[in-house]
């Protein structure tokens, strides 16, 4: 097949990037190498806030950009700055908090490029997230707090990022529900099957890495996104070649040009490898 013309690559981490167990294997090490070596852009396009994001992609030799928050901010790691971003208003967040409030779920709140929550909900954090790499996750990123809703309160300023983890899947789909009738500025999403992931109208993952593009004179068409999660949605539909992975959600599935094997088989860079590396 004919090789795409790609400058720059937009991988999701979880459930795309990382394999199950949180971790970046070395035959994906090796084919990033060889794609930044080619002079391909390559960064994280994720969910979680910068310092989330694990040290051995973070500090990658060669990958210099991270876009984080689900396009809420990119970042030019080099430079120490941020190059675009679009935050949650601080009424709207209050809305989404107080209607969250009501369910059992465990709240998170992300300011610059850091997760805070409540210290109660930390030490029960197996009830909302049954999975040991993503509870080790969450235990070793969250800054705790006494109590998230009232630190926004006191901040009283945007945020990157309000999130959701869910004890129940019925309760879920209800907040899902009242936040979208109850909050419009805002745009929910979520990457897991019990979470909620709010962000401001106008921010997401696609958007984001196109003005990532354009800042660096990239066009649409020489963009690639590897994605699963319905906040990966946007990504894969805006990008040149969009990229499913074969353990993505179906809405991922439909609308990338290609689908790709799962993060457990080292699906993004078999992807890379087949479309894109020289």
């Amino acid at each position: 097949m004919t090789k795409r013309n790609i400058k720059l690559i937009g991988l999701d981490l979880d459930g795309t990037l990382l394999d199950s167990d949180k971790v970046f294997t070395e035959y994906s090490r090796g084919v990033i190498a060889e794609a930044l070596r080619q002079g391909i852009i390559v960064l994280p396009a994720t969910g979680r806030p910068a310092s989330g994001i694990p040290a051995e992609v973070m500090k990658f030799p060669g990958i210099r950009y991270a876009l984080t928050s689900n396009g809420a901010r990119v970042l030019d790691m080099q430079e120490e700055r941020v190059l675009y971003e679009r935050l949650i208003p601080y009424e709207p967040g209050e809305r989404l908090l107080e209607i969250l409030q009501k369910y059992d779920a465990l709240l998170e709140i992300y300011y610059d490029g850091i997760g805070y929550a409540s210290e109660k909900d930390l030490k029960v954090v197996e009830r909302y997230m049954p999975s040991a790499p993503m509870v080790n996750y969450i235990l070793n990123t969250r800054r705790p707090v006494e109590d998230v809703r009232r630190m926004y309160r006191r901040e009283h300023r945007p945020a990157d990022k309000i999130q959701a983890l869910f004890a129940s899947q019925e309760e879920r789909k209800d907040a899902f529900f009242e936040a979208e009738e109850k909050v419009p500025e805002i745009t929910v999403c979520g990457a897991l099957s019990n979470n909620l992931e709010a962000n401001a109208k106008e921010a997401n993952k696609g958007t984001a890495l196109i003005k990532l593009g354009e800042i660096l004179g990239i066009a649409r068409e020489e963009i690639m996104a590897c994605g699963d999660g319905s906040n990966d949605l946007e990504m894969v539909k805006q990008a040149g070649i969009g990229v499913a992975m074969s353990n993505a959600v179906d809405e991922v599935k439909e609308a990338a040009d290609y689908v790709t094997l799962s993060n457990d088989e080292d699906g993004a860079a078999r992807a890379i490898e087949k479309y894109v590396l020289k």
